[in-house]
């Protein structure tokens, strides 16, 4: 029986972390995945493929052209469920390719098969080969992120009622499409389907939707998808699924039918848990199969495991579990690191995009602290008139007694890039004034950063350091 230092189950983004920092740390580490290839939802389901479609949607389709060439332009005229799928498997093939190297490099052992706990530092793992081996070790991590939520009541078949698993599999493009769940992954391919000239629905049962995000913010994204052509409707429940065969059937409380060729299914995701015999080490989850963990070192209530990524619910990014499964794995060995810093980016891929770091209005208001707004619009950019940017908006929070910046949103092209600007001035506590002061490249969308410092500044009292006295009468 094999003896390790740290065992990980599970290969995404928080698995990836943590093995590669272990294996810097020259210690006998193991990936065990369940899947037959290395990386994780992230890779092969996840993150990875829906940014790959995005791009290859919004390539063929000329989408980022017909402000210039009209709404009919294409790059490619017609575009099948093949066009976008073999963009995608090459870009799945150079990250497996590039995790495996990664892993080699760092002496990362590797096995693929299910594992599960049979006692508190040994786990059995039944393998593809259909042999089933055990192994132990001193301390584990849990990283086996989370799968699709799919409710009793959907009438799944893989072809024409799909969650997102199956998304990623069509045999054709349909012409309308019906999206359950106005969450990131329901939002990303509700819109990214609108720019393929899809007739979309997007489905809501709240009157809401991505609630972290700006009020404000969401306003202006939700009216640029409407004008893109997404059928949103919030507040509507529903009563019924019914795959007719020639159509997929929705039925909502308020007696509107959705009638479309395919329906998508995205409402909320499970954490992969249920098959790790968790019981047997002490260790239980909540009502979607999530771990609970201190939330600095990523230790759960059971001292020598660890949990990281979207196993452990909120934020559920593939950025911060990539953080999460460094630290988890330097506390777990013993090894000082660096915490993490407060203020982290959200990214959404949806069409246009949208990312923002730091307060919201609504949590500034929340907490009591006066503030000023900056806004700054893409087309009132010179980058953005070259690129035939007719939306898109940069908007800046800023403190009225510290002058120090509490939070940036963005929506439109660029918007997850652009982002980082805010994020590095939030972590070194930076104020409005760095965006006055300095000069950005010209032409660049990240100019608007000006502009929104400007606004509010503008529009701020004048601190005492910078009024001029002046001598003898006016």
């Amino acid at each position: 029986m094999s003896h390790y230092d740290l065992i990980i189950i599970g290969s995404g983004p928080s698995g990836k972390a943590a093995a590669i920092q272990a294996g810097k740390l020259k210690r006998r580490v193991l990936v065990i995945d369940r899947k037959d290839r290395l990386g994780g939802v992230s890779v092969h389901t996840g993150t990875i493929p829906s940014k790959t479609l995005r791009e290859t949607v919004l390539n063929l389709s000329g989408w980022r052209e017909r402000s210039f060439y009209g709404r009919s332009y294409r790059v490619k005229e017609d575009i099948s469920s093949d066009d976008l799928k073999n963009r995608l498997h090459k870009t799945l093939d150079y990250e497996v390719d590039v995790l495996e190297h990664q892993f080699n490099r760092n002496h990362v052992e590797t096995l693929l098969g299910a594992a599960k706990f049979t006692g508190p530092n040994e786990v059995e793992v039944a393998t593809q080969a259909g042999e089933t081996v055990q192994m132990t070790a001193d301390k584990f991590l849990i990283a086996t992120g989370t799968k699709t939520y799919r409710p009793k009541d959907v009438p799944f078949n893989g072809k024409t009622v799909v969650d997102s698993d199956d998304f990623l599999e069509l045999g054709q493009l349909p012409r309308s499409l019906c999206v359950v769940g106005a969450g990131v992954i329901g939002v990303e391919y509700a819109t990214m389907f609108t720019a393929l000239d899809v007739r979309v629905t997007l489905i809501e049962p709240r009157e809401s939707f991505l609630d972290f995000i700006d009020r404000y913010t969401i306003s202006e994204f939700t009216h640029q998808v409407r004008e893109n052509g997404l059928d949103l409707r919030l507040g509507s429940k529903i009563d019924k699924i019914e795959d007719a065969k020639t159509h997929v059937e929705v039925t909502l409380e308020n007696g509107r039918h959705v009638r479309t060729e395919m329906l998508l299914y995205a409402a909320g995701r499970m954490g992969a848990t249920d098959a790790l015999n968790l019981k047997s080490v002490g260790l239980e989850t909540d009502h979607r199969g999530r771990l609970e963990v201190d939330r600095k070192t990523y230790q759960t209530k059971v001292p020598h495991i660890y949990a990281a990524g979207d196993v452990i619910g909120h934020p559920s990014l593939a950025s911060t579990s990539l953080q999460q499964g460094r630290v988890a794995a330097c506390h777990a060995l013993d090894t000082p690191t660096l915490k993490e810093s407060p203020w982290f980016p959200y990214g959404i891929y949806s069409v246009p995009e949208i990312s923002t770091c730091g307060m919201s209005e609504e949590e500034a208001q929340g907490r009591g602290i006066p503030y000023e707004v900056g806004i700054a619009r893409f087309r009132e950019t010179s980058r953005g008139h070259i690129m035939g940017l007719e939306h898109g908006m940069l908007k800046m929070l800023v403190s009225l007694k510290t002058r120090r910046l509490l939070g940036v949103q963005i929506v439109g092209e660029g918007a997850t890039e652009l982002i980082h600007i805010a994020q590095a001035v939030l972590n070194l506590k930076g104020t409005v004034d760095y965006f006055v002061e300095n000069t950005f490249n010209y032409p660049t969308l990240a100019e608007a950063y000006r502009i929104a410092g400007l606004d509010a500044f503008n529009r701020m009292p004048i601190p005492e350091e910078f009024k001029v006295k002046r001598k003898g009468k006016a």
